[in-house]
């Protein structure tokens, strides 16, 4: 399962009653954020939520509106007793950002790791939980992020028999181990059924329609993706700046077939985004215009309770 909370939905600057735009994932005891603008872990707070322990930090690219919380992040951290080291990743000129970051919060215990991302493309893991970053298009270099919680086949009472495995050895290629009996090597491929879905989430903020949106989102279970503007009439502003609008944002959404999309981002010129819901909802019938602190907690498919908001 994966507990994925959007902290804020503004976009370049936080107005009273909305932060800036930053996704807090949580699973298996792992928590991950995505951006940090400015009063992220006030937001957090505000939500009933710790920043205490957050294990990596995602960054889409390095305009302020998704940076600028850092330093008053990672002090929040420190002030809560952290030791533990944090990996923050993000695109070409990392290191450049952190330097800043120091200069601002020079008191920080616990050692700050990072990864620069060098491809349009790339790929890694956080535990259990597959990453691919892929590159938008944006008035800067800006990357999106597609999430993939994988799950193991369930265990084959037949199979294994059939197969002639030990019961010995069931609960340790239950776990995906091999295990060596009397000379004979039993492999979890003896005792495990058909793969099953897992959960994908991709988000996608900051930059114009492009095909790697639609490839990554196809037939997700949440896409949380740009909606800075609403009014038709703010094209011209979507293409000069490299933002999307939110029709754009719900016609990728109804051709990935994705299961619900989330909107976020918004202009601060734009106060209520309600105002658009009739519209997009005739577009893709399972948007939501997200406000701060919406959560989900997403189950695999098949289970009781696929998923239940708040």
């Amino acid at each position: 399962m994966l507990d994925v909370c959007l902290l804020g939905t503004g976009g370049t600057v936080p107005l009273p009653d909305r932060w800036l735009t930053s996704l807090l994932i949580r699973w298996e005891g792992k928590e991950l954020l995505v951006d940090c603008g400015e009063g992220t872990q006030i937001a957090m707070h505000a939500h009933g939520l710790s920043c205490r322990h957050i294990d990596t930090i995602l960054l889409t690219h390095f305009h302020a509106d998704h940076t600028a919380g850092l330093p008053g992040l990672l002090l929040s951290m420190a002030k809560a007793d952290r030791t533990e080291p944090i990996t923050i990743i993000g695109p070409k000129g990392l290191p450049e950002i952190l330097k800043g970051v120091y200069l601002v919060a020079r008191y920080i215990p616990f050692e700050i790791k990072y990864m620069e991302l060098t491809e349009n493309e790339q790929s890694f893991d956080i535990d259990d939980l597959h990453v691919t970053a892929f590159g938008l298009r944006h008035s800067v270099p800006c990357y999106g992020y597609e999430f993939k919680l994988g799950r193991r086949p369930k265990f084959d009472v037949g199979k294994a028999r059939e197969n002639y495995v030990p019961l010995s050895a069931w609960n340790t290629l239950q776990h995906g181990n091999s295990a060596e009996i009397d000379g004979i090597t039993y492999t979890p491929d003896m005792v495990m059924g058909e793969a099953r879905e897992g959960i994908k989430i991709v988000y996608a903020t900051d930059t114009r329609p492009v095909p790697a949106i639609l490839h990554h989102a196809m037939h997700a279970d949440l896409l949380i993706a740009e909606g800075m503007y609403g009014d038709p009439e703010k094209i011209d502003n979507a293409k000069q700046n490299k933002h999307m609008m939110m029709q754009e944002a719900a016609s990728i959404a109804s051709e990935a077939d994705v299961r619900e999309l989330w909107l976020t981002h918004y202009s601060p010129s734009m106060y209520e985004p309600l105002i658009y819901e009739a519209e997009l909802l005739g577009i893709f019938a399972h948007t939501s215009v997200s406000k701060d602190g919406q959560r989900e907690d997403i189950s695999f498919s098949d289970e009781e309770a696929a998923c239940s908001r708040s």
